[in-house]
C-alpha cells in the first residue's frame, strides 16, 4: 500500500470507535472498545512498521527541536504518516480515558461530548475542557 492509502485507512480505522464513543457511549462494543485499547494497538503496529521500517531511529533527534525537525524533512512520507498515527492512537486513547472516567465518575454524557470532540481534534485541549468538567462537578457535588 502507498502512504497515502495507509492514511487513508488509519484515518477510517478510528472513526467508529470515536462515533460510538459519542452516540452509543455505554454499549457493550464501545465498553470493549474502550477498555481493550484495541485499535490503538492496530495502529501501533502500523506506527511501529513505519518508524523502523526506514533503518535506525536517531532517538537523540527527540531531544531537540531541531532534531525533530531535521527528522522530519528527512523522513518523507513514512516520518510524517508514524507521526499522524502516533496522533491518531494518542487522541483516541485521551478520548477513551475521559470517557471511562466520566463513566466511574457519573458525569452525564452530554457533559462529555465536547471534550471528546476536542480530544479527537486537539487531543491536550480535550483533556483541559474535561479536567475543567470534572473539577467543577466533583465541588459541586461536595
Amino acid at each position: 500500500m502507498t502512504p497515502d492509502q495507509v492514511f487513508q485507512v488509519v484515518s477510517a480505522l478510528v472513526m467508529p470507535q470515536w462515533l460510538l464513543m459519542a452516540v452509543a457511549p455505554r454499549w457493550f462494543v464501545t465498553q470493549f472498545l474502550i477498555k481493550s485499547f484495541l485499535i490503538p494497538v492496530l495502529l501501533a503496529c502500523v506506527y511501529a512498521w513505519y518508524l523502523f521500517s526506514g533503518g535506525p531511529v536517531d532517538f537523540m533527534a527527540f531531544s531537540t527541536l531541531q532534531g525533530i525537525n531535521g527528522m522530519f524533512q528527512a523522513g518523507g512520507d513514512a516520518v510524517m504518516l508514524a507521526g499522524w498515527i502516533h496522533y491518531l492512537a494518542f487522541d483516541l486513547i485521551a478520548g477513551s480515558v475521559v470517557l471511562r472516567d466520566a463513566h466511574e465518575r457519573n458525569i452525564p454524557h452530554g457533559w462529555v461530548v465536547v471534550p471528546m470532540l476536542f480530544c479527537f481534534m486537539l487531543g491536550p485541549v480535550g483533556i483541559l475542557l474535561y479536567w475543567i468538567i470534572r473539577t467543577i462537578k466533583a465541588q459541586k457535588l461536595s
